[in-house]
């Protein structure tokens, strides 16, 4: 059942919306838990149909063609037990089969994945370094408790509302392994054929150590993931080519994969991460190490700073009269204001004012004379 709108899957989730993974041959849907009320992602790994010949014409053949899930489910059971509780790891609830599907349940955050951040092209180099760190400490989980992660990929990453990397896919990973092995058995060659036609060609999920035959993925895999998913977010692309699985497993063989420099700041390490040995590649520690002395270094973001609005100032009413300037005085003469140097003026006599009045006189008395002079003759 391919689980639409309104639907229910296992008696139990309310399917309330799909998801449009990146890669069309998934299934995801939001649905609700009808036990808890939980609002949760189901993602489901679709089970092969089996044909068994003493089935044929049989009236049982509809509930009998499927591959017996039971063994898929207690691979994926383990996982849920182990409990890996970390801040950076998206928690799995529950496994159920369900009419040819196996779906796992999974915690559904507010969050935004990391292909619709990648969607207006790749980040900056410092913002992926504080994703990276979140993704080392939550391998780190994971590695501690015996496992590897098998499925770190762009599509199970979720960044959070507080800007955090959420890295889920370790239960949906452990049932897409456990099926490879189920359909390829012990046979190397017979394994990848059954994983690629599970996951693709996607070159998180093929360590180099992987196409040599070793079938079980260990820790230094998932570094070898984190190596390509890093520079698939620094630069938009991945590193090898991904057309066919053919062209992907040759060019991880021979090495021959695109040039890091577009990585930035973040290319040592991805260089390292990409190593074709897998001792050559770091460890935990070694990672998270070399994050935090790039984040140290790194310089504060540039904020434009938005320009203040200059109000309009209206011109005051009336004749405008220029001040005259005040003359400059020294560090040592007191500063006298304007209405008590005019008091003080007002108060004191001026020294020429009996000069004036004398000469004031004397001009009268000559005028006096001259026109005495003047009326006698």
């Amino acid at each position: 059942m391919r689980a639409g709108p309104g639907q229910t899957v296992a008696g139990r989730y309310q399917v309330v919306d799909r998801v449009a993974p990146a890669d069309p041959s998934r299934l995801r849907r939001l649905a609700v838990d009808g036990r808890t009320g939980t609002r949760v992602l189901l993602e489901a790994v679709e089970l092969p149909e089996l044909l068994v010949p003493e089935l044929n014409g049989s009236a049982d053949f509809e509930g009998s063609r499927w591959l017996d899930p039971a063994g898929l489910i207690a691979e994926v059971q383990a996982v849920l037990a182990d409990s890996l509780d970390h801040p950076r790891l998206r928690q799995s609830y529950a496994v159920v089969a369900d009419e040819g599907l196996l779906w796992v349940a999974v915690e559904q955050p507010v969050a935004v994945g990391l292909p619709e951040l990648l969607a207006d092209g790749p980040l900056e180099p410092y913002r992926v370094a504080e994703l990276a760190a979140d993704l080392v400490g939550a391998l780190g989980a994971v590695h501690r408790a015996g496992r590897a992660h098998g499925n770190l990929v762009v599509e199970q990453v979720l960044v959070c509302e507080d800007g955090a990397a959420l890295l889920g896919g370790l239960a949906i990973g452990a049932a897409e392994e456990a099926l490879a092995k189920e359909l390829g058995g012990a046979d190397g060659r017979r394994w990848g054929q059954a994983r690629a036609g599970l996951v693709g060609a996607t070159a998180e999920r093929w360590a180099p150590e992987q196409l040599n035959g070793q079938v079980a993925a260990g820790p230094a895999a998932d570094f070898w993931a984190l190596g390509v998913l890093l520079y698939r977010v620094l630069t938009g692309r991945g590193p090898f080519p991904e057309q066919t699985p053919t062209a992907l497993f040759a060019a991880i063989r021979s090495g021959e994969r695109a040039d890091s420099g577009a990585c930035g700041p973040l290319r040592p390490l991805v260089d390292r991460l990409l190593a074709a040995e897998p001792a050559d590649r770091p460890s935990v520690e070694e990672a998270r190490g070399w994050l935090s002395e790039l984040l140290a270094a790194a310089p504060e973001p540039y904020r434009v700073e938005p320009e203040p609005e200059v109000l309009p100032v209206l011109r005051p009413p009336g004749v405008l009269v220029r001040r005259p300037r005040r003359r400059a005085r020294g560090a040592d003469s007191p500063v006298v204001t304007d209405h008590r140097r005019h008091a003080r003026s007002a108060g004191r006599s001026s020294p020429l004012l009996p000069v004036l009045l004398v000469g004031g006189v004397l001009a009268a008395m000559v005028l006096a004379l001259t026109a005495v002079v003047l009326l006698a003759g």
